[in-house]
C-alpha cells in the first residue's frame, strides 16, 4: 500500500513539474510579445514627434493638398501633433518629400503622390493648398497653374460627395492693390504674366462660393500674405529666399526696380489656418501672423546682407511687370470675427535668422548631393542692370 502511495506521489510530483513547465512556457509566450510591443511603442514614440491622443469622436480625417510644400508641411506637423489622421497629397513640383518624411510610417499619416487635376474623394476636412505660389514657379507653366487652381479646386469641391469641409488657400494677390479689406473686389491685370495665378485664385474663390450656394458645400477661404520660414524651397524665387540664397553664395542681391516696393512678411500662419477651418466664418478672411509693419525691398536686401555678413553687392534690375508696389495686410476681420490675434509673433530678424540657418543646412545637403540651386529671376521689363 505504501509503495502504491509512493508511486502516486511521484507521479503527482512529475505531473506538477510538467504543469509548472507548461505554465512557464505559456507565460513567456504571452509576455514576450507584450514586451516587444512595449519596446516598439517606445521606439515609435522616439521616432516621431509627440502626438496627442484623441478619441474616435474628436479625431478628424484631414486631407492637405500641397502638404509637402512650405506651408503645407508645417500645417501637417500641427495637425498630426494635434492627434488627427492626415493624408498629404502632392505631386512634388514645388513640395518635397523631405519636408514630411519624419511622419512616414506613422499610423495616422499617409502620403499620396497625386496631381489634384485628377479627382480624389476622401477625408472630413480638406486644406487645399496645392498651387505654385512664387512668380517664377507659377509663370513657368501658366496653363498648369490655371488648371491647378481651377480643375484642382473643382475636384476638391467634389468633397460634397463625402460631406467634407474645404479650406481654400487663396492669396492677397486677388486684390491687386493694397492695403485692402475683404470687401474690396480687386484690381488686377487679367492678361498679364501674373494673371495665371491671380485670376486662377479669383476663379477658385468663385467656384467655392458657387458650390456653397448651390450644393451646400462648407467652404472657408483664407487670403494669405507673404510668408517665409524653414522648408521654403531654395528655388522658390520670392524675395526672401532669393536674397538669402544670393547672400550665402556671395552673389549680387537682385532688386527689381528701385527697391521702394513695400512688403510685410509673416514667419508662420498655421494656427490661423486651423482656427479658420474650425470656425463658422464662411466669407473670405485675410490671414497674417506677424508684424504688419511695411519694409521696402531694398531694406530687406540690406538687412539680409547684414545678417548673413555677406560681401555681396546689391544689383538693380528692370522692374518686374505687374509687380505690386505695396503689400500690407488688413486683419481686422480676423481679429473681430475669429477672435484671432497672432499669439506667437516672431520678430522679423529672428525669423530671418532661422530661415538663414535652414538655407545654410540645405546648401550643405545639396552640395553633398552635387546640386547647387540658383535663385530664379522674375520677368522684367527691358533695361540695363546697375550696381550699388
Amino acid at each position: 500500500m505504501k509503495r502504491v502511495f509512493w508511486l502516486l506521489s511521484g507521479l503527482n510530483r512529475r505531473m506538477m513539474k510538467l504543469l509548472f513547465a507548461l505554465a512557464l512556457i505559456a507565460y513567456i509566450a504571452a509576455v514576450a510579445p507584450l514586451r516587444e510591443k512595449i519596446r516598439d511603442l517606445e521606439q515609435f514614440s522616439q521616432k516621431y514627434p509627440p502626438v496627442k491622443f484623441l478619441s474616435e469622436k474628436d479625431r478628424k480625417r484631414i486631407l492637405i493638398t500641397g502638404g509637402a510644400g512650405f506651408v503645407g508641411s508645417h500645417l501637417t506637423d500641427k495637425l498630426m501633433m494635434d492627434g488627427h489622421e492626415v493624408t498629404v497629397v502632392d505631386n512634388f513640383f514645388t513640395g518635397r518629400k523631405r519636408n514630411v518624411e519624419h511622419w512616414i510610417g506613422h499610423e495616422n499619416f499617409e502620403l499620396i503622390n497625386h496631381d489634384v487635376v485628377e479627382p480624389l474623394y476622401i477625408e472630413d476636412q480638406i486644406y487645399h493648398l496645392a498651387s505654385p505660389a512664387s512668380p517664377p514657379n507659377y509663370m513657368y507653366n501658366p496653363i498648369k497653374t490655371l488648371k491647378t487652381n481651377t480643375i484642382g479646386t473643382l475636384n476638391m469641391l467634389l468633397a460634397k460627395r463625402v460631406g467634407a469641409r474645404l479650406l481654400l488657400a487663396s492669396t492677397s494677390e486677388v486684390y491687386g492693390v493694397h492695403p485692402q479689406n475683404e470687401d474690396y473686389w480687386g484690381h488686377v491685370n487679367p492678361i498679364g504674366p501674373r494673371a495665371c495665378y491671380d485670376e486662377g485664385k479669383r476663379v477658385a474663390e468663385t467656384m467655392c462660393y458657387a458650390y456653397m450656394k448651390q450644393e451646400g458645400v462648407e467652404v472657408r477661404v483664407a487670403r494669405i500674405f507673404n510668408t517665409f520660414g524653414s522648408r521654403m524651397h531654395m528655388n522658390d524665387g520670392r524675395v526672401v529666399s532669393n536674397f538669402i540664397l544670393q547672400a550665402l553664395q556671395g552673389e549680387p542681391l537682385t532688386v527689381y526696380g528701385t527697391g521702394s516696393q513695400t512688403r510685410a512678411f509673416q514667419y508662420d500662419l498655421v494656427n490661423g489656418l486651423v482656427l479658420l477651418m474650425n470656425s463658422n466664418i464662411s466669407s473670405p478672411v485675410n490671414l497674417f501672423q506677424g508684424n504688419p509693419e511695411e519694409h521696402t525691398i531694398l531694406e530687406f536686401a540690406q538687412l539680409i546682407k547684414s545678417l548673413v555678413v555677406s560681401r555681396s553687392q546689391i544689383q538693380f534690375l528692370s522692374e518686374a511687370q505687374d509687380d505690386p508696389q505695396r503689400r500690407r495686410p488688413d486683419i481686422r476681420k480676423a481679429k473681430m470675427m475669429l477672435g484671432w490675434e497672432p499669439v506667437v509673433q516672431v520678430p522679423l530678424e529672428e525669423g530671418l535668422n532661422k530661415t538663414i540657418q535652414y538655407f545654410s543646412r540645405e546648401l550643405e545637403h545639396q552640395a553633398n548631393n552635387q546640386y547647387i540651386p540658383k535663385p530664379k529671376a522674375a520677368r522684367m521689363k527691358k533695361g540695363r542692370p546697375r550696381h550699388n
